[in-house]
């Protein structure tokens, strides 16, 4: 197949890309307006590997006429664009409006128009909001909490109702937390881990004890492809490992990697809206044949190694941050 994955120089995005054309003789895509999270040298290797059966096109989702011209010949697409930060949801929540349901459209509106046969949106599951007990279904009602969530939430409906009105064959894969290689450092691992080999203190909020099911970023690739390969049109594919951890002890094996004590923790005043727990059934891939292949304390030293040999890559990162 000719994919064409939006938000492919991102985190989660630039790890599908590395994995599929690792794992078979498709050919890719990768649409992308190279916000501060999306970085040409993210996907340098692949550039360099795979040049014959990868192309880069430099341009916003929200360019319907752009991504119109960039979607011809392909057989399949992968929406991974998206705002995701939700700190800077709620310093700005327009641009999580306007790329998370705006952007969306756009794609779907675009594909709806070029007869696209497989379209997979890439969501989260912070859509279902906070979860006391149990697990999250792909039929619970949405109840998004800050900005961010409520943007995907948003674009979530959008996707769907392209199915709904108009017959595209359009699949919803909402993740747990992602972790792994080529992820911005703001986020929670990546900031902790390279906070801790500069050896600097991590910010911990509140109490510590908001939970989440923390998933590798390759099983949630290898997911989003078994959805693509044998999902149902119109469905909606939870993704989740069963990883459950609170804050603060996510935070005590990061910094048992790193050799670092209590002292290495700053306790901060908790975000505003902060969802206590996440937590999805994923029956319904695994019942594709998908399951995670990695256990968390692997893949944990895997990622926080990955970041110890790798400062060159987000050693700018941050500096461009902190100017």
């Amino acid at each position: 197949m000719k994919l064409l994955v939006t938000g492919g120089a991102g985190f989660i995005g630039s790890n599908y890309v590395r994995w599929v054309l690792q794992h078979s003789d498709d050919k890719v895509t990768v649409f992308d307006a190279l916000t501060y999270a999306g970085n040409r040298s993210t996907l340098r290797d692949v550039e360099a590997a795979f040049g014959d059966r990868y192309q880069f096109v430099h341009a916003n989702i929200c360019d319907l006429e752009a991504f119109s011209r960039a979607l011809k010949g392909h057989d399949a697409v992968l929406h991974f664009a998206a705002e995701s930060h939700v700190d800077r949801s709620i310093s700005g929540p327009e641009d999580f409006v306007v790329t998370n349901c705006v952007g969306t459209n756009s794609v779907m509106h675009a594909c709806r128009l070029a007869g696209i046969p497989r379209v997979v949106h890439v969501s989260t599951d912070e859509v279902y909001g906070s979860v006391e007990a149990g697990d999250s279904l792909e039929s619970d009602l949405l109840d998004p909490r800050s900005p961010y969530s409520a943007s995907k939430a948003g674009s979530d409906l959008i996707a769907r109702s392209y199915h709904s009105t108009y017959g595209l064959p359009v699949m919803i894969t909402r993740s747990s937390n992602n972790f792994g290689p080529w992820q911005y450092p703001e986020k929670v691992i990546p900031l902790f881990a390279t906070n801790l080999l500069d050896g600097g203190k991590v910010p911990l909020y509140g109490d510590g004890l908001n939970k989440r099911d923390w998933l590798y970023v390759e099983d949630n690739c290898t997911g989003i492809d078994a959805v693509l390969r044998s999902g149902q049109a119109g469905e909606v594919y939870n993704i989740g490992a069963g990883n459950e951890l609170t804050n603060r002890e996510l935070t005590e094996r990061l910094l048992a990697l790193a050799g670092a004590g209590e002292e290495s923790i700053n306790y901060v005043e908790d975000r505003l809206g902060h969802d206590r727990r996440y937590s999805v059934d994923a029956s319904k891939v695994r019942a594709l044949g998908w399951a995670p292949s990695r256990k968390l304390p692997d893949a944990l030293e895997e990622t926080y190694g990955w970041y110890r040999d790798n400062r060159w890559w987000w050693e700018p990162l941050k500096g461009a941050a902190a100017s």
